[in-house]
């Protein structure tokens, strides 16, 4: 299962994730949950490198299919409109009746 957080401050913005682990739907390769799920979460960070001025922070591993992103500071409007844009689509999968069982979706505040 993937276990995605998405991290929202006092203001109740977007302002990074942390993903972990693998969703197991299918073989390695032919996951298609673990690959939406992927694309969503690297073209958010690099959207937000390639089109910002916002200073983020970024700890991966590949193996275990770690990513704490995090926005430093208030993100601007343009980052948060692409983090908000990745967690409609997160959102999207863990309301369908098939991949919510391969991913859990959570909130935290920081």
């Amino acid at each position: 299962m993937v276990e995605i957080t998405v991290y929202k401050n006092t203001k109740h913005q977007t302002v990074g994730f942390r993903t972990y682990g693998h969703a197991e739907y299918a073989e390695e390769g032919q996951d298609i949950v673990c690959a939406a799920i992927s694309v969503l979460v690297i073209n958010t960070m690099n959207a937000i490198e390639a089109f910002t001025d916002d200073e983020t922070s970024l700890v991966s591993d590949e193996v275990s299919g770690k990513i704490d992103f995090l926005v430093k500071g208030n993100p601007s409007k343009g980052a948060q409109l692409l983090l908000d844009a990745m967690l409609l689509g997160l959102e999207d999968m863990a309301d369908d009746e098939i991949y919510r069982n391969y991913m859990d979706l959570t909130y935290e505040e920081v």
